[in-house]
């Protein structure tokens, strides 16, 4: 379901509302916790997360809540409600933030395709002056040949973008029995482009089909173009400058509205197994993380911004000294030097080369495999006893979640809301108690206090060490208890 705009009219591209639910339609299912990510919500609150239909079958969207798609269609943008933990003084924060998150924020659209003799080439693209060198080969992923349609997010400057491959058998010698093509868009930020997935989806099909029909591309530029200054620097938004800064938690990531009614966290969860307590530890030390994949590339997007989600702190001033853990989401070898210079990042990729180029991640992941080649991070990829505990008590939890549902009907509580609150809390208990033991009369970290965080006294204490470097904690002491504990 591609959502209207609330201030332009309905375009050729975009789906007319069910008229099911007229006016005010109940917002989807959201997570109940403040500081839960911004999106179309409050930044520091909850965002309702809605789904639609994936043509390509993708099993592991990004998502906090599981709403069905239908509810979906039948709620209009502005029939949402936009809930925070902070006082409604005058204009409230979160109005000022949905106006500003509404706001379309498209730079760029763009058609690549596959040419035999030259391989990926920009075919045509919106604004001409657009600098969309290297564009080519993010939206046509090395080994997409391999499959019919694919989705890819991926990191282009400052921006952003989303690209819907298709792959389309022809009778041409010329094409060599294949046209392969992707329709692509750039904006400031990943949390709204799974808006127009379904638009992209079209406009590939129709180009591989009609090759050369752009009139629909240059009418969704218009509508949705975002204004850039002459300088043609950062995005000029409506957001205030002290909206913004008081909007943004440095350590908690926007949600990613989902494409797909399933969710992505938990069947990212159940992909790793335990091995999510590692990927955990290693996202809240800021480290590198470079995942490999064949195609199709667009679930392994998905488990980038899972990722990122582990490390959400909701405390204020938390992690404000630490590298920001942005994903990169898809990257190539075009994208070996801008890696080089990155100290904190969560990618994916499809090219088996990156596995040599250890200087460039921190930790490899093929599969379920998770691998360093640094000697001070290969205890980290041990599982301590609490880690393990960590992990049964997030089962038990789904457990008696889907209990709860099938019993009771309940249709509010997700899997997605569980999981992220689940390592939020976790997350905030850690540095909740760190706080406390700091402004203590003895400053000592004791198995007591360790425990407390939900760390193991003895198999944790690497991880604590590293923890405490990272954010700043430089004046608590380590008991000597905790090596042998």
């Amino acid at each position: 379901m591609v959502e209207r705009a609330d201030r332009a009219p309905l375009l050729d591209w975009e789906e007319v509302p069910s008229t099911d639910k007229p006016g005010g339609a109940a917002p989807s299912p959201g997570c109940s916790a403040p500081g839960f990510g911004w999106s179309s919500g409050a930044p520091g609150g909850p965002a309702p997360s809605r789904s639609a239909p994936n043509a390509d079958g993708c099993s592991a969207p990004p998502a906090t809540s599981s709403a069905p798609a239908a509810a979906d269609e039948a709620l209009p943008p502005d029939g949402e409600e936009h809930l925070s933990d902070s006082g409604a003084e005058e204009v409230p924060l979160e109005d000022r933030m949905v106006k500003w998150e509404e706001k379309d924020q498209i730079v760029s659209v763009f058609v690549v395709a596959f040419n035999t003799r030259s391989g990926n080439m920009l075919e045509w693209c919106l604004p001409k002056d657009m600098d969309l060198e290297g564009v080519e080969f993010k939206a046509i992923a090395s080994g997409s040949h391999r499959v019919t349609t694919d989705f890819i997010y991926f990191r282009k400057g400052c921006f952003f973008g989303l690209a819907c491959f298709a792959n389309m058998p022809v009778e041409s010698t010329a094409e060599r029995g294949a046209r392969m093509k992707s329709v692509g868009i750039l904006s400031p930020s990943y949390t709204l482009l799974y808006r127009y997935m379904s638009f992209l989806e079209h406009q590939v099909r129709l180009q591989l089909q009609s090759p050369g029909h752009y009139s629909p591309l240059e009418a969704f530029y218009e509508d949705k173009r975002a204004l850039l200054p002459p300088s043609g620097g950062d995005v000029v938004t409506a957001l205030p400058a002290n909206v913004w800064g008081a909007a943004i938690n440095h350590s908690m990531h926007p949600e990613m509205k989902i494409t797909h009614p399933a969710g992505c966290m938990s069947q990212f969860i159940r992909f790793f197994g335990e091995q999510i307590m590692v990927l955990w530890k290693l996202a809240l030390l800021r480290r590198r993380i470079l995942i490999f994949s064949p195609p199709p590339v667009g679930v392994v997007c998905y488990r980038v911004y899972c990722c990122c989600c582990l490390a959400n702190v909701s405390i204020p001033g938390v992690g404000v000294a630490v590298p920001e853990f942005r994903p990169f989401f898809y990257v190539n070898v075009a994208d070996i030097s801008a890696l080089e210079n990155e100290l904190a990042y969560v990618a994916c990729t499809t090219e088996k080369i990156f596995e040599e180029k250890k200087d460039l991640y921190d930790v490899y992941v093929d599969n379920q495999n998770v691998k360093t080649s640094r000697d001070g991070l290969k205890p980290l990829l041990r599982l301590s006893a609490a880690d393990r505990e960590k992990y049964r008590k997030l089962t038990e939890q789904r457990q008696m979640l889907l209990y709860s549902q099938e019993e009771n009907g309940d249709c509010v509580s997700s899997e997605e809301d569980l999981f992220i609150l689940f390592f939020l809390e976790q997350n905030n208990r850690i540095f909740q108690t760190l706080s406390e033991v700091a402004g203590s009369p003895d400053p000592t970290v004791t198995p007591d206090s360790v425990r407390a965080m939900g760390l193991d006294p003895h198999g944790d204490r690497l991880f604590l060490l590293h923890l405490l470097e990272l954010y700043g904690y430089d004046t608590l002491l380590v008991s000597e208890q905790l090596c042998c504990s």
